[in-house]
């Protein structure tokens, strides 16, 4: 028996009455056997995705992917098709300023390949982070903030020269203009050291140290036009120790887990493991899992 073509065929558009049945039928009609589906309607919104067996495919594959695009079309859905282990990594850019610690997360998880990316460049306001970016193989460029109008035209202008699909913010420490937010839209994530909404903007460790909270933490969000208001992908938290912990012990604590977070957050955006839906991120947990059956 030959073995399995597997395939992931992913849906998401407006909910509407019989979405699956005529995907389902299209496949069956090629050939196509469906081994494992998920599905969830969200805020009216349809997610599906579909792991799938090509190996009786009775047509040419570019016409297969060619109807599926055509199908999901004709009822206003957005269709991807991704055959397995011809998976290509998304492109990465890297901003970041001074701070080493998420830079370097996110280039030891490319570097293992937890996370599945090609970083493109380091894109920094400071050369301090040079030496780190080159030890992995990875172009540095500085961007100089002194003229800060400057600094974002020249920013612009290399960004969309690089055109990556994901945009990390590794404590790049500048609000981004809204040229650059609109044109790449749900593509920038944003590291906030607080459980945001709560302690946005500046000093978020001294806020929370200041007001005596017991509990703060990170958020991995969007970047949006509203400073900190972007859609939350992820979020996580440490305690403190209320008369014991200094703001320097506050600081570690979120450090660490600023790293880790912002670095999920980038690896379940190009895993395509999470979409936006208005202003909420919905996870997507079938494509893990259809990864995982495939591997097996």
């Amino acid at each position: 028996m030959a073995s399995q073509v597997l395939a992931v065929i992913s849906v998401v558009g407006s909910d509407q009455k019989g979405v699956v049945a005529r995907f389902a039928t299209f496949l069956a009609e090629r050939g196509v056997n469906i081994i494992d589906i998920e599905q969830r309607v969200v805020r009216g919104m349809f997610l599906m995705d579909m792991l799938v067996d090509l190996r009786d495919l009775s047509v040419d594959l570019a016409a297969l992917m060619t109807g599926l695009l055509d199908t999901g079309k004709a009822i206003d859905m957005e269709v991807r098709v991704a055959l397995h282990g011809e998976r290509k990594p998304k492109s990465l850019v890297i901003l970041a300023s001074k701070e080493p610690h998420c830079l370097v997360e996110l280039l030891e998880q490319v570097k293992s390949q937890k996370i599945h990316a090609k970083v493109l460049a380091v894109i920094a306001n400071h050369p301090t982070l040079e030496t780190i970016a080159k030890g992995y193989g990875v172009p540095f460029e500085c961007v100089p903030s002194d003229d800060i109008d400057q600094h974002f035209a020249d920013l612009g202008k290399r960004l969309s020269q690089l055109n990556p699909d994901c945009i990390a913010l590794a404590r790049y420490m500048r609000i981004l203009p809204a040229e650059i937010v609109a044109k790449f839209r749900h593509r920038v994530i944003n590291i906030h050291p607080s459980l945001l909404p709560y302690f946005p903007g500046a000093a978020p460790y001294r806020q929370a140290y200041d007001s005596g909270v017991r509990v703060s933490g990170c958020t991995a969000h969007f970047v949006n036009e509203q400073l900190d208001e972007g859609p939350v992908i992820m979020q996580d938290v440490f305690h403190i120790d209320v008369g014991s912990d200094s703001l320097d012990n506050v600081k570690l604590k979120g450090v660490s887990l600023e790293a880790r977070t912002l670095a999920e957050a980038v690896r379940l955006f190009v895993d395509d493991e999470l979409v936006v839906v208005g202003s909420n991120v919905i996870f997507k947990p079938g494509l893990s899992r259809f990864r995982k059956q495939a591997s097996q």
